[in-house]
């Protein structure tokens, strides 16, 4: 959690100081509450034991988290364009960028990871089952706020 901690933080500082500067009217409320929320859940899984008592949490997180991610890359694309073409594929593959960087940057902190900082021991399994999950929950998010958040036709 060290590691993940100003990360966290930053999900929910960074759309306010942009919104702040950028002087965004109205406020991006729903993409600014889809960004943290991911990072909400994970940080209340970890405080409550849930991850412990509960192993099948970090595969379920996987897929709702995407949905969220994903879902607040469109609040925010959608509120400066307007065409909804390739839009479902765009936000999958946001998705499936996030989950392979956010495994890379497991493994750095992982036993086997350049720092060998041994925070997390990771298999190849948990691996390709997050990214699994993830990019199907990224592609499940795209579509649904496509649908919901993307301009009317």
């Amino acid at each position: 959690m060290g590691f993940r901690a100003p990360l966290f933080l930053a999900s929910a500082v960074l759309v306010p100081l942009i919104g702040r500067r950028r002087r965004w009217s109205p406020y991006a409320h729903v993409g600014d509450a889809l960004l943290a929320a991911p990072f909400l859940l994970d940080t209340l899984g970890n405080l409550l034991g849930i991850y412990d008592e509960y192993p099948q949490t970090d595969d379920v997180l996987h897929a709702v988290n995407w949905v969220l991610l994903v879902a607040a890359f469109h609040a925010f694309r959608f509120r400066n364009v307007t065409d909804r073409r390739d839009a479902v594929l765009l936000g999958y593959g946001v998705g499936a960028l996030a989950i392979v960087w956010w495994e890379i940057m497991e493994w750095l902190v992982s036993d086997d990871g350049i720092g060998g900082a041994g925070a997390l021991t990771l298999t190849y399994g948990d691996t390709i089952g997050d990214l699994l999950l993830s990019s199907t929950g990224g592609l499940v998010g795209s579509v649904l706020a496509v649908r919901w958040l993307g301009p009317r036709r």
